[in-house]
């Protein structure tokens, strides 16, 4: 009987349950029953006829997660106090394997769509490979003659479809929970009423905490997943890199030689490089986009610009400043990470350690030489091409930090300096200014977010970067401090975005993997990230390259065109302003203008080897002779003169000369010769050419001249040489024939009638104009002429009486002329009647010398009879005859010297002086100018800067 009441009793609460369960819909009674009633009592029942099929229907209609009613259970009442003791396990372990197969259903679905929605991605971020093909056989190419791919593809489930087969997961993860809760051991009745209880106040506060967990989890599962894509993104580029890098590759093995065309950023920059020496003189301004990158000293400019540029490219200094001068950085594509400079042929291998330093090291001497003397920073621009796989394409312009004091050891004028700097580059309406903001300082010390929002109030233009951001959170008391300065709440600048990056550990050894490496672990762990600070594309300076790629990009796009055609109105204006001034000349620019100037002054330097012998000697004679006739006749000839035979006239002659030969001749010929040299050379640049003479080059040959002369030199070989010459020369006093005897009395005729006009001069200017003249010209006579008129006259009276008078004046004589002065009433200082009897007594004895070389001409014939019995000797014609012959031979010695050597020597340094005035651009600017000079630059900068743009405006669109 008790197992008859326990079977009833089993069978309403089996009755009770399938009343209240929608999910159940057989038709057999016993199929309405609960699971447990079945396996304990109905099991015997003679009339049941269970299927296993049926059965498993509708345990999986009543364990449908998504139908399962949230309501209390009915449990009728039992009136005998047994329980059984069984714990249900084929109910919790068929339970348990519905589960799993359900989750294996989700996983399945997730994962197809999961794996479609992959695939879309990575087939939209493989690069366009079609330029390529050469590399890939052609078979490659034509396999889909042999298999249909497109039937293929479409025969694929789509992700909308495989998202149609995903369950609802919100639902099952909490029908999940209440099977876990009903399924719980204890008491069956507990377990359903805890779990359908919505009154419970426990179980809500167990809610509450249970969601908040479920956020905090989710948030961290998404920081997770983010960065887990991001690895794989970045692995994805990494192959990307290597592949691009074979692609860019020559092909060693020779079987495809193709040349690749020159970059997009490199044309690009080329047009820049054009525009910065480009003299806007004519209302055309260059707004051209550049990335310029503006930021308080030390706020790790130079940092942002290596991580991007994936290289250490930049001098470090522990708060020095760094950055004296702009750099222009132009990044591209490339199979090496190398730099190389505009105007510098020699790459540097950005991965080697060897090769950085010698870069960081040439970039410093650069700005070094670009700054002035007296200043610190100089506005000249360096530029600097960059290239590597994976590089974004841009250009950028370091500029140097923004100061608020001036320290020791700068120029006064660097904070100003510095700012128009700053300003000259971010006026341009569209450049791209990449605020740099150190995180580790106070916002309010920053100085360049105030200049950035004169510039661009509307923040169109500029991308704020917060640097130091490890060193922020560190340090920062307040988080929320860091976010409102990424979103721009902190400052009054606005930005097109705010990024986040951190520039390293503050070490200058650092690598960029490095530095990657822990910027990634960094954001990581970050509590800005995991908090919602920041989003995780405002982080990492990856992001920020990429971002700051884009926006370039569009700016070039947007305003290349605009830039183009106002080149083009500038270049009309330019050529019609040309041909109505200047019809018939060619339109040759400073560089073909120095050309032509570098040719005409070679071929002018050339003619002086062309110059005769006899050219030469005669000049170099001329020349010579006035220099040293002064000291012939003062010196030499005079005190020989007055002595008393011919024998002590020899002697003082061959003293004097040997003395004169070792000490000055042969310094005075080779001064000579060098300034001959000169006036030749001077004489040949100078002189016109006729109609072909252009006054344009007269600067720069005149600059030419100069400068050679200066770096010439005489061979210091030449005066020993030429002493023993000389000395030989005037030892020889035997005049072979009469025409070498009339040749001497014709030079001492000369040169005594010479040296008489010169004492005439003198004493004209020294008694004043006479009587002819005073009628004529009426002119008058000083006092002190006439006081030397005076004493002329008493001392003339003095010869008249004694002709053979010796050259000085004895003491008595001075007396007796001055008291005779004194009695006309003519006061005169001893000293006076000196000077004066100098000039009247070298003309007393020129005149005399003059009418002894008269008798001399007849003299020869005595000569060879060494003047033997006979009252005419002529020692003075053997002196002169030794000087012209020495003068003859000197003349063709230095003339040999010259035609030989110096010439070519002086021709050389021409050439030298012609090859660094190429080289100086502002030598160029300074020698060769003129309107017709600039008008010709600036028609070729402008046609050059037009053409180049045309061709990147060309490239850009085939690039669409």
């Amino acid at each position: 009987m008790w197992r008859v009441r326990r079977a009833a009793v089993a069978c309403e609460v089996c009755q009770s349950l399938v009343k209240h369960s929608p999910g159940t819909k057989g038709s057999l009674p016993l199929q309405k029953l609960h699971l447990v009633s079945r396996s304990i009592y109905h099991t015997h029942h003679p009339t049941l006829k269970l299927q296993r099929p049926q059965l498993r229907t509708s345990l999986q209609q009543f364990s449908s997660l998504t139908s399962l009613p949230l309501r209390k259970l009915k449990l009728s009442p039992v009136k005998y106090g047994y329980q059984p003791h069984r714990n249900f396990w084929p109910a919790r372990l068929a339970a348990r394997l519905l589960k799993l197969r359900y989750l294996i259903l989700g996983s399945a679905v997730g994962g197809g769509y999961t794996a479609k929605k992959t695939f879309d991605q990575w087939k939209d971020m493989i690069p366009d490979l079609s330029d390529y093909k050469w590399i890939v056989p052609d078979i490659v190419w034509e396999i889909d003659e042999y298999i249909d791919l497109e039937k293929i593809r479409k025969a694929l489930p789509n992700s909308e479809d495989l998202a149609k087969l995903a369950p609802d997961f919100d639902k099952i993860a909490e029908s999940l929970s209440l099977l876990k809760d009903f399924f719980t051991t204890g008491s069956p009745g507990e377990t359903a009423f805890r779990a359908t209880d919505p009154g419970s106040e426990s179980d809500k506060r167990y809610r509450k905490v249970s969601d908040k967990e479920k956020i905090d989890q989710l948030q961290e599962e998404l920081l997770h997943t983010q960065l887990k894509y991001q690895r794989i993104l970045e692995r994805l580029e990494k192959e990307n890199k290597e592949l691009r890098k074979l692609v860019l590759q020559k092909d060693d093995k020779g079987i495809h030689h193709r040349k690749l065309k020159k970059s997009l950023i490199d044309m690009y920059s080329e047009v820049l490089d054009v525009l910065s020496d480009y003299d806007a003189s004519y209302n055309t301004q260059d707004h051209l986009p550049r990335v310029v990158v503006v930021g308080d000293q030390s706020a790790g400019k130079t940092s942002v610009l290596e991580m991007i540029a994936q290289a250490r490219i930049f001098p470090r200094g522990s708060g020095e400043m760094m950055t004296r001068s702009p750099v222009k950085v132009t990044l591209s594509e490339g199979p090496h990470h190398v730099a190389l400079f505009k105007d510098s042929s020699r790459e540097f291998d950005l991965t080697k350690e060897e090769d950085l330093a010698a870069l960081r090291h040439e970039i410093e001497l650069r700005m070094r030489k670009n700054v002035k003397e007296g200043c610190t920073v100089s506005p000249e621009t360096i530029s600097l091409n960059v290239k590597g796989p994976g590089l974004q394409r841009m250009v950028l312009v370091d500029l140097p930090g923004v100061i608020n004091t001036v320290t020791s050891g700068m120029a006064p004028d660097t904070k100003e300096t510095i700012f128009s700097i700053s300003k000259a580059y971010m006026q341009n309406p569209n450049a791209i200014i990449l605020c740099i903001q150190d995180g580790s300082v106070d916002a309010e010390r920053s100085i360049v977010t105030d200049l950035v929002s004169q510039m661009d109030p509307h923040g169109r233009r500029t991308i704020f970067v917060l640097t130091k951001v490890d060193l922020a959170e560190k340090n920062v008391t307040s988080p929320s401090r860091i976010q409102q300065i990424i979103e721009g709440k902190l400052f009054p600048m606005k930005a097109l975005g705010y990024f986040a990056v951190v520039t390293g550990k503050g070490n200058s050894s650092e690598s960029i993997e490095a530095i990657r490496d822990y910027e990634e672990e960094f954001f990581q762990n970050s509590k800005l990230l995991k908090t919602s600070m920041l989003k995780a594309h405002q982080v990492t300076t990856r992001n920020l390259s990429l971002a700051v790629s884009d926006c370039f990009w569009k700016m070039v796009r947007e305003s290349v065109e605009q830039q183009a055609d106002s080149f083009k109105a500038t270049r009309f204006n330019l050529e019609t302003e040309w041909k109505n001034n200047y019809p018939r000349l060619r339109e040759l620019d400073r560089n073909e203008l120095f050309e032509k100037a570098k040719n005409e002054i070679l071929d002018e330097v050339i003619s002086l080897s062309q110059v005769t012998p006899k050219h030469w000697e005669e000049i170099l004679q001329q020349s010579l002779w006035e220099r040293v006739s002064t000291h012939v006749i003062e010196n030499i000839y005079l005190p020989a003169a007055q002595t008393m035979n011919s024998g002590t006239f020899n002697t003082t002659v061959d003293i004097k000369l040997k003395q004169w030969t070792d000490k000055q001749l042969p310094n005075k010929a080779v001064e000579v010769a060098w300034e001959t040299l000169q006036e030749e050379f001077s004489r040949f640049m100078t002189e016109p050419k006729g109609k072909e003479h252009d006054d344009i080059f007269d600067k720069l040959k005149e600059a030419v001249k100069e400068e050679s002369i200066k770096r010439h030199k005489w061979n210091d070989f030449a005066e020993d040489s030429l002493r023993v010459i000389q000395h030989n020369a005037l030892e020889d006093r035997s005049i072979s024939d009469k025409q070498q005897w009339d040749a001497a009395i014709y030079f001492m005729e000369e040169a005594l009638q010479a040296r008489l006009k010169d004492t005439e001069n003198a004493i004209e200017n020294m008694v004043g104009p006479d009587w002819k003249k005073r009628w004529l010209y009426w002119k008058n006579r000083t006092q002190e002429q006439c006081v030397h008129n005076e004493t002329k006259n008493e001392l003339e009276k003095m010869l008249k009486c004694n002709e053979e008078h010796p050259a000085y004046l004895a003491s008595d004589e001075i007396t007796t002329v001055r008291k005779n002065l004194e009695a006309r009433g003519v006061e005169v200082d001893p000293s006076l009647i000196k000077d004066t009897w100098h000039q009247v007594y070298r003309r007393h004895f020129l005149k005399t010398a003059l009418n002894h070389c008269n008798l001399c001409r007849r003299g020869f014939y005595y000569y060879q009879r060494h003047f033997v019995d006979s009252e005419l000797e002529c020692n003075d014609v053997v002196l002169f005859w030794r000087i012209q012959r020495m003068l003859a031979i000197t003349a063709n010695t230095l003339r040999q010297q010259l035609t030989n050597t110096e010439v070519r020597r002086l021709e050389k340094n021409v050439k030298e002086v012609l090859e660094d005035f190429a080289e100086d651009s502002e030598k160029k600017v300074k020698l060769l100018t003129g309107k017709r000079v600039q008008l010709a630059e600036d028609l070729k900068k402008v046609r050059e800067i037009q053409e180049k743009l045309d061709a990147f405006i060309e490239a850009l669109h085939q690039e669409k």
